[in-house]
């Protein structure tokens, strides 16, 4: 099994219970994994958006 690259804790992946596009979370830190590649397993972190919805929308004005 991988371990976190966050914190070296070992996942608990089950490679028959996931496929590619699945997010997996590592139980000591929190920190978000994409399954990527199934045979060999491979994980890509999840990066957090930096900007969220109402962002977005800050600059529009609507006009009257």
């Amino acid at each position: 099994m991988p371990n976190c690259p966050e914190c070296e804790t070992e996942l608990n992946i089950e490679l028959d219970e996931v496929d590619e596009g699945d997010v997996v979370a590592c139980e000591e830190c929190g920190a978000e994994y994409e399954v990527v590649g199934i045979d060999p397993l491979e994980l890509a972190k999840v990066e957090e958006d930096i900007l969220d919805e109402d962002d977005l929308f800050a600059g529009e004005e609507e006009e009257e």
